[in-house]
């Protein structure tokens, strides 16, 4: 027998509307429990996100699992932006794909790894779990505004790296090209982090890996909603818009700016920002399903 039509799928990126930014975890009870009662009522939910496939599993999987995830719920990790996938089952994470194209240079990685440890220990580390891209990530004792005020200091040394060697890179509005025009590597700089990778990986690459393992699984959801904390978040939405989806973006730190765009953009209240948001706009949508389907 066919199951029904999803009447609605999830892509979520996972610092900020799942992730504390503060602790780096699901600090929220509510969260995994919402997120279950979706995947169990029949509800695709994918995580598109930066992270690791090593950083989902050890912060998402494993309380989702706890919470009773059942046999069949359509839910999968895309990491690294797209570069890599898994599905996530009752028994825990499946089989990894990663994207071998997407793969950043050894000499790169070993070049950062270095510049981190001889110049920036104190305020970042080297996130090693990455297996396409690489990360420099904020301390959990270093003050947010104290990494903030460096931020741009250890992005334009990355940059430098990424251009040492005569490739392309681009950071913020900053391009330096390739002799040919071209750009190899994205500096992607967060409230906690700065990713490098390759500048065809982004949360778009992300929301069409999300739903080619859906498709693979199953009938595609009618009504989707995305959610960040960052712009770069909209292009899950925008991606699906284009692709004549129904879509709503929930922002969850919208102070950094709502841009125009053709679909819905959903805030929580004043007060509530990242994983308070989230878990206030996740409770909605449990409530919601469970009303459709009584």
């Amino acid at each position: 027998m066919t199951s029904p039509t999803p009447s609605l799928g999830l892509l979520l990126d996972v610092d900020g509307p799942l992730a504390s930014p503060v602790t780096r975890s699901l600090a929220i009870p509510s969260i995994a429990e919402d997120l279950v009662v979706l995947a169990n009522a029949g509800v695709p939910v994918v995580f598109n996100t930066g992270r690791s496939d090593g950083f989902l599993v050890d912060e998402v999987v494993g309380p989702l699992l706890s919470q009773g995830l059942a046999a069949g719920a359509r839910v999968y990790g895309v990491c690294e932006k797209g570069a890599t996938w898994f599905p996530i089952t009752s028994a825990g994470a499946g089989e990894l794909v990663v994207d071998s194209s997407l793969v950043l240079p050894s000499e790169l990685r070993d070049a950062v790894r270095a510049l981190v440890r001889e110049r920036f220990d104190d305020i970042v580390f080297f996130d090693e779990t990455k297996r396409t891209g690489f990360a420099v990530e904020q301390h959990l004792d270093v003050d947010s505004l104290e990494y903030l005020a460096r931020q741009d200091e250890i992005d334009r040394a990355l940059l430098d790296l990424c251009t040492a060697d005569g490739d392309g890179a681009v950071w913020r509005t900053e391009r330096r090209p390739a002799a040919d025009g071209s750009i190899r590597y994205r500096l992607d700089p967060s409230i906690i982090s700065t990713d490098v990778e390759d500048v065809r990986v982004g949360k778009a690459l992300g929301a069409e890996r999300g739903l080619a393992l859906i498709a693979a699984d199953g009938l595609l959801p009618t009504v989707w909603r995305t959610a960040g904390d960052s712009r770069g978040d909209y292009a899950m939405a925008d991606w699906l818009f284009e692709h004549g989806h129904e879509v709503a973006h929930v922002d969850v730190r919208p102070a950094e700016g709502v841009p125009d765009k053709p679909y819905p953009v959903l805030t929580a209240p004043d007060a509530l920002v990242t994983d308070a948001a989230g878990a206030l706009v996740r409770r909605r949508w449990v409530a919601d399903v469970v009303t459709a389907d009584a």
